[in-house]
């Protein structure tokens, strides 16, 4: 290579990069200061650096063109999503292998025998609401990655576990099961069930309370209305990162008809919020985003086939027992206990880890603490059904 032709090079690389670096400041200029972001504190440089990062102008480009290699070549997302055939996706979580799982659901259950002794010292009821897992539910998806073996019985684990602990968890998984000939219970694209899943576990529920008479009161209408079926991009989709150069490669998107669920008085009465300003709530909703997202609308299919209102206290984002943990110490469980919690609890979170770091050790130890095998006995006592 001649010395002209080095030079060259040379000032086209730094030119190159000139150019890449002019292009870049570029995102700077939507940049918007705060009045929490101060030079002193460095604040205000990590919020410019992580702007900055994020407006880079090759990035986009190269995770697109990553996650498309992967999608292509190897049938793989980003961690958190298995790729199954006929462009199912599912979570990772009912897949991956747990560390130390025994130790975990261990720690898990005997929060769980806590919850319910809390529950009772109050006269309160729990009905544990265990969500089968997407993949158990429609296993005809899986593509060539199987689920853990940890996963293989890890519903009929948990029930049993329930059994033993004398808490009430009716089956959900056998309904939903039947349920898939009238429609799809789970959406391909989400970790979620549909709005019809939602309705089918509901119904299962509050039959189940029905036949253990664990509900008193006069009865309440509610009335549910379909809203237009629109193109729905499930959460799992955020782990293949092909939007925008490969977005014709992503799964179709499901078709979501979103449901509302009122109180059949709320004509006469105009107003929702004041039906039942004036008493106190029967039921009590925990859980996690199968509960505390509307676009399913458990909340409100609940209602319907308990024929009672319920108050929601479901998390999105921090799994089913800190939900509980949290109510537990809320002034509404303290001053004004419900007659009946049901805790609505996915499977797949059994042999997962929590962090209870804000909560009071003490507390959480005095929650671990297990009966005595004749305590546990005598606390079997009439209900054996589940």
């Amino acid at each position: 290579m001649t010395r002209s032709l080095r030079i060259l090079y040379s000032l086209l690389f730094l030119a190159l990069l000139t150019a890449l670096g002019i292009w870049s400041l570029g995102g700077l200029g939507k940049f918007q200061r705060t009045a929490q972001m101060s030079l002193l504190d460095g604040k205000l440089a990590k919020a410019a650096e992580t702007h900055y990062d994020e407006q880079f102008p090759l990035k986009r480009i190269g995770t697109n063109l990553w996650a498309a290699l992967d999608f292509k070549l190897f049938n793989e997302g980003r961690p958190g999503v298995v790729l199954g055939r006929d462009q199912w996706l599912f979570s990772d979580e009912e897949f991956k292998p747990s560390s130390n799982p025994e130790l975990i659901q261990g720690e898990n259950l005997a929060l769980l025998r806590g919850v319910r002794d809390t529950l009772r010292k109050q006269g309160v009821e729990l009905v544990l609401a265990i969500i089968p897992a997407k993949a158990r539910v429609y296993p005809e998806y899986i593509g060539e990655q199987a689920p853990a073996s940890i996963h293989a019985d890890l519903y009929n684990a948990f029930h049993a576990q329930a059994r033993q602990a004398n808490i009430f968890a009716p089956d959900l998984f056998g309904p939903l099961e039947a349920a898939k000939a009238r429609g799809q219970v789970f959406l391909r694209t989400d970790s979620h069930w549909t709005p019809m899943g939602a309705e089918v576990a509901a119904q299962q529920l509050a039959e189940a309370v029905s036949r253990q008479t664990l509900l008193n009161g006069a009865p309440q209408a509610f009335i549910t209305e379909n809203q237009e079926q629109a193109p729905y991009k499930g959460d799992l989709t955020n782990f293949l990162p092909l939007d925008p150069l490969f977005s014709n490669l992503l799964p179709k998107p499901d078709q979501l008809q979103k449901r509302s669920t009122r109180a059949a008085d709320d004509n006469a009465s105009g107003d929702g919020d004041g039906l039942f300003a004036d008493r106190q709530i029967p039921v009590a909703l925990v859980g996690t985003s199968y509960s505390a997202n509307p676009n399913w609308n458990f909340l409100g299919a609940l209602q319907q086939a308990l024929r009672s209102d319920v108050a929601n206290y479901a998390e999105d984002g921090h799994g089913p027992i800190l939900p509980m943990l949290k109510y537990l110490q809320s002034d509404d469980f303290k001053n004004s206990p419900p007659q009946l919690v049901v805790w609505e609890f996915p499977e797949r979170y059994l042999p997962i880890k929590n962090d209870l770091s804000g909560f009071d050790p003490q507390w959480i130890a005095q929650l671990k603490k297990t009966r005595n095998a004749n305590q546990e006995l005598a606390l079997t006592s009439n209900r054996t059904e589940h």
